[in-house]
């Protein structure tokens, strides 16, 4: 089985999606093991409509303040930044914390 990175899931939709299957499970409509099938799907799908479907880019600027690599996942906290998509700029003076990684599945 193919692992996907879980970076979506603390996103509004995956805290609604883990929201909603816990409550069926404590309702007794589903199994724990099929809330985790579901979950694998939605990791599996949002990593796969985001690095196919959007086309967009974006710029940024700012002061990097701290910066990790683990498990092949860069965390990068930028200060005074300022972020170009299209013609709209949107700068921020507090920090931004911004989480990225590889378009590879996780493990590969």
């Amino acid at each position: 089985m193919t692992l996907y990175y879980q970076l979506y899931r603390s996103g509004t939709l995956g805290i609604t999606i883990i929201d909603s299957l816990n409550e069926l499970i404590q309702a007794g409509h589903i199994t724990p093991q099929l809330a985790m099938q579901v979950l694998e799907q939605y990791d599996k799908s949002i990593s796969e409509a985001l690095s196919s479907k959007v086309k967009a880019k974006a710029t940024m600027k700012g002061d990097l303040g701290i910066y990790r690599l683990c498990d092949d996942v860069w965390t990068l906290i930028v200060k005074n930044s300022s972020f170009k998509c299209d013609h709209e700029t949107i700068t921020i003076t507090d920090k931004v914390k911004i989480v990225a990684c590889s378009n590879r599945r996780a493990g590969e």
